[in-house]
């Protein structure tokens, strides 16, 4: 009985609405990668390995979420440092796929180091900050942080993947803002990246790559070259209209003139098929899980938590913007998944083991809350 009563007791600790908006998103890509499978003919081939990976990512994030913030604490630096091996393996021994050498693949399954990555970034950045003591200001601060920073981002876009390594680079430069580095710090950083960028694009991007921001300023005298992916997104967001022509009947995706539906334009496929209403819903629910985020780290007592909860909030936030940037043409397509709707397994399982690890925090926080206060 003692046992049952502590199970429920740590059951009310958990911030119930991130999970619930979550699981929401998760089924709202269920139900698109669905409609996409079935646009293939035949037996569906995405929704399947998507589900395992789901079930493989719900057991890791009600593991995380059981563990005490304390234990992320301790294993931020580890965690980087196999994010680092994993990194520098699969340039090694990794599996190119459309011009990236970005993934592990046993079998049928695939792993996509690069996603680890944002975890182990996220874990030892509020490690950093922790451990900072708050002295943001010096300058120490921000070169140690850059270059743990800085590694990871280079593994990543010598694969290449720019688009995670813009979300590695960007975590970073937030969580800077968000701690108040001092302006001359941040200014500098801003010129090291332009050149950066400058040495990356005649030396590390490939053609394809440099097409994407090439037909992002000129995507009108693309609409069959570079611009067409972009394009055809654009068309089926419109078509949605208000409420969309239902599941499995939208034109774009179901006759495939909107490449990677599944993954990297699942947003047009939402928009199409649920019309101005499902993607409204998508946002909604965007802002509610951020909104939720933002309300554990406000309630945290020690920077770890709190620092590492923004870290996740900028992950997220970052993917959303950039992703449906994209699909809806105001941003350049960088490749990057929707965070729980898209179709990639790494992704999905990575992004729910966040979701665990904000949990942990939000549960320790509360029972220390509540222990402070019989204490007290």
């Amino acid at each position: 009985m003692s046992r049952l009563s502590t199970t429920f007791a740590t059951l009310r600790h958990y911030d119930w609405p991130l999970v619930i908006v979550a699981s929401i998103l998760t089924t709202i890509g269920f139900a698109a990668i669905y409609s996409v499978d079935l646009s293939r003919g035949g037996s569906p081939v995405y929704f399947p390995t998507q589900l395992i990976a789901f079930m493989i990512g719900a057991v890791g994030l009600f593991f995380v979420s059981r563990s005490h913030m304390s234990l992320y604490q301790a294993a931020a630096p580890a965690s980087y440092a196999a994010a680092l091996l994993l990194l520098l393996g699969v340039l090694i021994f990794g599996e190119t796929i459309r011009g990236t050498t970005g993934w592990f693949r046993v079998g049928s399954w695939s792993f996509q180091p690069a996603e680890f990555a944002k975890v182990a970034l996220v874990l030892l950045s509020g490690f950093l900050i922790h451990r900072q003591g708050r002295r943001f200001d010096r300058p120490q601060f921000v070169v140690l942080s850059g270059l743990v920073t800085g590694a990871l981002a280079l593994l990543i876009l010598l694969q290449p993947d720019v688009g995670s390594a813009a979300i590695i680079v960007s975590l970073w430069f937030g969580l800077l803002l968000l701690t108040g580095a001092k302006k001359r710090h941040l200014v500098g950083l801003l010129g090291i990246g332009a050149a950066a960028f400058f040495l990356a694009w005649f030396f590390l991007f490939h053609d394809y790559q440099k097409d994407r921001l090439i037909t992002f300023f000129r995507r009108d005298t693309e609409l069959l070259g570079a611009g067409y992916n972009v394009n055809q997104s654009i068309i089926a967001v419109g078509a949605g209209s208000w409420l969309g022509r239902g599941l499995g009947f939208g034109s774009q995706s179901q006759l495939h003139f909107l490449p990677e539906a599944q993954s990297d334009f699942i947003f047009a496929v939402i928009a199409e098929e649920l019309g101005f209403v499902g993607a409204a819903t998508v946002l909604a629910l965007y802002g509610l899980l951020i909104w939720r985020l933002i309300r554990i780290a406000g309630s945290c007592r020690s920077d770890f938590g709190a620092y590492t909860v923004l870290g996740i909030v900028l992950v997220i936030f970052i993917q959303v913007l950039m992703n449906i940037g994209a699909a809806t043409g105001l941003l350049p397509v960088t490749g990057l998944p929707l965070p729980f709707l898209s179709y990639g397994g790494s992704a999905l399982i990575m992004n729910l083991i966040l979701i665990g690890v904000a949990e942990s925090i939000a549960r320790g926080t509360t029972e220390a809350r509540e222990t402070a206060v019989i204490y007290g």
